[in-house]
């Protein structure tokens, strides 16, 4: 059986996010029960932003089971790492972080993907898209899904 969902936007609560192993301090890859993991998809309300202009925007998103620190970069063209990076993509990019960014507000529900990472020993997430949900149901939903990708998939190894 293959154990890596390693490019793949793996659905979690954020009391799952936070019991992650890291695979080895200088890597963003971890592991859930055997599984390798390095994405991510979450979504709950947003409890906190913290934007920092032409920077980052850093915002924590509450499921009811925890909380999942975020940041989106918004310095992708001012940054020496996205200026190796292909020019048209990094536009792209940059229009898209901005339009995210402005989206985020306290209060409003948002399902948020991106890559696993530890920043001072927490785990957290670097956002590459981020979409306000409108569906009242959005957040039992994604429990929902939460829990069956976790019963047939993810914790195969624990039964």
């Amino acid at each position: 059986m293959d154990r890596s969902l390693y490019n793949t936007h793996v659905k979690l609560l954020a009391f799952d996010l936070t019991s992650l192993t890291q695979i080895s301090s200088c890597s963003n890859s971890f592991s859930r029960h055997g599984f390798l993991l390095s994405r991510i998809e979450t979504l709950g309300v947003v409890t906190f932003c913290d934007l920092k202009p032409r920077k980052f925007l850093k915002f924590i998103i509450d499921d009811g089971t925890g909380c999942v620190d975020c940041i989106l970069w918004l310095n992708h063209l001012t940054s020496p790492y996205f200026a190796r990076q292909n020019p048209s993509n990094v536009q792209q990019i940059a229009d898209s972080a901005i339009r995210f960014a402005s989206e985020v507000r306290l209060g409003v529900v948002a399902r948020v993907r991106g890559k696993i990472t530890k920043y001072r020993g927490l785990v957290q997430v670097t956002v590459s898209d981020i979409v306000v949900e409108r569906d009242p149901n959005a957040e039992i939903l994604h429990w929902l899904d939460c829990m069956r990708l976790a019963r047939q998939c993810y914790d195969l190894s624990i039964k």
